[in-house]
């Protein structure tokens, strides 16, 4: 198992709901994003989402588009993001996916990203669109010792899909839960519910939902069918707001963890 696997055996072991948050690389800063990383740490998030700047992020709404665009114009680039990742882990073990569009990868070389990804210690990938039809461009390469696990991502409209996306998933499944881009704040799918629970039917890993999530309670009426969530628009909402206040992250991160397994 590797840290993502790790981490969330754990939480199950405590009885816990995971909790996953997103945030842009190179937000206020590459020093500023390696603070914020090891304060999550300190307050006891469980996976951390860590989002590669990219000039037309398809999956995002108005919140992450903006902040991917001004990372671009501080100069992030994904050699300066490995470079981030390999100086958190000097100190920190927290789980790190990237998050992710496939052209950044194909420009960068897939295997050498891949080894790259190795190296430094990246646990995990999210690409929103390299669907599973595309997937073989990654599969040899990921199956190299130390890889990074490749998440899946499914959505309502998957239905007939789910069992054959999820045949050989690891880490842990993302569960989308509206038709759309991020940051719909609390505006799930009519359906989320027998959703949510059609994927935990079948789903080997654990279930996690994301895209609209603000507070634990917007979750409150589907614990018992998740096994955790992310929270990406508001989070960086948040610190923004607060000027990437190292406190008010770590309390938000508490406060979340409690109120989801209270």
């Amino acid at each position: 198992m590797n840290r993502i696997e790790q981490r969330l055996a754990t939480c199950k072991q405590k009885g816990e709901k995971a909790f996953i948050t997103y945030m842009t690389a190179g937000l206020p800063s590459i020093e500023g994003t390696i603070e914020i990383i090891k304060a999550q740490a300190e307050a006891g998030i469980d996976v951390i989402e860590l989002g590669i700047p990219f000039s037309d992020p398809t999956a995002d709404g108005p919140v992450i588009q903006a902040a991917s665009y001004e990372s671009i114009c501080n100069g992030t680039n994904l050699r300066k993001v490995f470079d981030l990742v390999e100086e958190v882990r000097k100190t920190c073990q927290v789980p790190i996916v990237f998050m992710m569009y496939f052209n950044t990868i194909a420009h960068y070389g897939t295997e050498r990203f891949v080894d790259k990804c190795i190296e430094v210690g990246v646990d995990g990938l999210i690409i929103p669109d390299l669907p599973m039809e595309e997937q073989f461009q990654m599969e040899e390469y990921l199956k190299k010792e130390g890889a990074p696990v490749m998440m899946q991502l499914v959505a309502p409209v998957s239905a007939d899909r789910i069992p054959v996306i999820l045949e050989n998933a690891r880490g842990f499944v993302y569960c989308v839960s509206n038709m759309g881009v991020t940051g719909q704040g609390g505006t799930f799918h009519k359906d989320v519910k027998s959703y949510l629970e059609s994927v935990k039917s079948v789903s080997k890993v654990p279930v996690m939902m994301g895209f609209g999530i603000r507070t634990a309670k917007d979750v409150e009426n589907l614990k018992d069918t998740i096994d955790g969530c992310i929270v990406g628009s508001y989070f960086i909402n948040l610190m923004k707001e607060n000027n990437y206040d190292l406190d008010v992250i770590k309390e938000y991160i508490r406060t979340f963890k409690k109120e989801l397994n209270a």
